[in-house]
């Protein structure tokens, strides 16, 4: 399996890493050479500042985040994440869905909110088959944009996913090629009771940050208190209609109130257990197939994968 690795990632004590530079002595004589292994026994505060650095024969060493590499990923080399071999292939050519996510489909946007992107790509074959093989997503920080691998997409899509299908049923979409369009037609294949499960999970995922919010800072950060109200009243209706509702409609004015604080905790306490009480009940009615049509989604991606032989 390919190490995942973030730009970002702080490595924790006990890490192995790989010397990106010689270690010198005093003296300038070389202690260990360029690519010598050390454990990580300090960890910095943020990327500004250093690692402690302990060799198999006791040295220790201060060394810059730059000047270090995970040793499970440094041993993948060109074979890490989808990059190296050919990392000047532009994936994001090969976007066949682009839709805007976040507060601007919910229709919950203010003067401050961001405009978030999401989508799919469909690799062409030759990187795909490639040593390099292809990341499961590309995204770009600076214009707020991320895309799925179309394999990627589907599978967290047949697992529930709730950003990935609000993304098949974002009302905002900007880009979507016949082949997407094809996808969006079978969008109702991909739901399923796992609804259930999956929305739970995140509702209550969200639920124990509230409470750790409230024990460590005596307050809660009321935009994830909305989002997890917002999620619940999603999950309702998808058991209960069928399709997911991305924009929240008549609950705009309600979820913005609590996003302000507005609302008291005790009585957001008192909706989201109502609401989970309508989820629990939504889902013993509910129309929805135990499972999704796997079939169907597997079909689909053997066609988009002889359409990138093209």
């Amino acid at each position: 399996m390919p190490v995942h690795h973030h730009d970002n990632l702080i490595y924790s004590p006990g890490t192995q890493v790989v010397a990106l530079r010689e270690i010198l002595a005093q003296n300038g004589r070389v202690l260990h050479p360029r690519g010598a292994v050390g454990v990580v026994v300090k960890s910095p505060v943020d990327l500004t500042h250093d690692y402690r650095v302990r060799f198999l024969d006791g040295v220790e060493e201060s060394l810059k985040p730059r000047e270090i590499a995970q040793l499970a990923q440094f041993k993948e080399g060109q074979l890490s994440g989808g990059r190296g071999l050919d990392e000047h292939v532009d994936l994001y050519q090969h976007v066949i869905y682009q839709c805007i996510i976040g507060s601007q489909a919910y229709g919950l946007a203010d003067e401050a909110s961001d405009v978030d992107r999401r989508g799919i790509y469909l690799p062409p074959a030759e990187r795909h088959w490639s040593l390099a093989g292809v990341p499961e997503q590309i995204e770009c920080d600076q214009t707020q944009e991320a895309y799925w691998e179309v394999q990627k997409f589907l599978v967290l899509a047949l697992k529930a996913n709730p950003n990935v299908l609000e993304c098949l049923y974002c009302p905002l979409v900007e880009k979507a090629t016949p082949l997407a369009e094809e996808l969006l037609a079978m969008r109702e294949s991909f739901l399923s009771k796992l609804v259930f499960q999956t929305y739970n999970g995140y509702v209550f995922s969200q639920f124990k940050k509230m409470h750790a919010d409230l024990r460590n800072q005596g307050r809660v950060k009321w935009k994830h208190v909305m989002h997890l109200i917002r999620l619940l009243m999603s999950g309702i209706h998808v058991l209960r209609e069928g399709h997911v509702q991305v924009h929240v409609g008549d609950h705009r004015e309600q979820l913005l109130a609590i996003k302000r604080g507005e609302v008291a905790w005790e009585e957001t306490e008192k909706l989201r257990k109502s609401l989970h009480e309508e989820f629990n009940q939504a889902v013993q009615t509910t129309k929805l197939p135990d499972q999704p049509d796997y079939a169907k989604v597997d079909a689909y991606l053997i066609r988009a994968r002889r359409s990138a032989l093209k």
